[in-house]
């Protein structure tokens, strides 16, 4: 029998109805029954602030304590001025601060989005920049760039194509695979 595995979404949209909100419930709904999938709420998030010091909001304390216990995160990255949305870098920002890294250092993690045009490819390869720097474990392929302007979506947000879907699929598989060797 396979361990549990935990994992930690993020996503850089705040909407309710975004695109990207929605390729994370896909993602939640592909995985196998010994991976547990949790959204953080990043909508009450204050900007980071250093004067916070160790008197952190309790929302900032929560997702702190869910990318520690998580094993592995998913990021649905948008993409505001051809980058990474401010929502997704200052959670990162949050969580890069505590000691060593602990909630990040070494994780693998999946990336994927939706937008306009090129889907949003320029801000992810902004975000494996950070990551580097966060010594996060990127997976590397399949990448899943979306338009959220196309049938992909429905007026909810939900991912309805089989395309994607497989795309989605595919990825999670992937990052479950990378996850397990990293930790071998």
């Amino acid at each position: 029998m396979n361990p549990v595995m935990n994992i930690l979404g993020l996503c850089g949209s705040l909407r309710a109805q975004s695109r990207n909100k929605g390729l994370l419930r896909y993602a939640a709904q592909c995985l196998p029954s010994h991976v547990r999938f949790q959204t953080a709420e990043l909508a009450s998030v204050p900007f980071y602030n250093a004067d916070f010091g160790d008197d952190k909001p309790e929302v900032v304390r929560t997702l702190i304590r869910q990318a520690t216990e998580a094993d592995a995160l998913v990021l649905a990255c948008p993409e505001y001025n051809y980058s990474i949305a401010p929502a997704l870098k200052n959670a990162l920002d949050w969580l890069s601060r505590e000691p060593d890294n602990k909630p990040l250092d070494g994780k693998a993690v999946a990336i994927m989005g939706a937008g306009g045009g090129m889907g949003t490819s320029r801000a992810q390869y902004h975000l494996r920049q950070v990551c580097v720097y966060l010594n996060l474990r990127p997976v590397n392929k399949p990448e899943v760039f979306s338009n959220a302007f196309s049938p992909a979506f429905n007026d909810a947000g939900d991912v309805v194509d089989a395309s994607l879907q497989r795309h989605i699929a595919d990825l999670m598989k992937a990052l479950i695979d990378w996850h397990a060797q990293l930790t071998k």
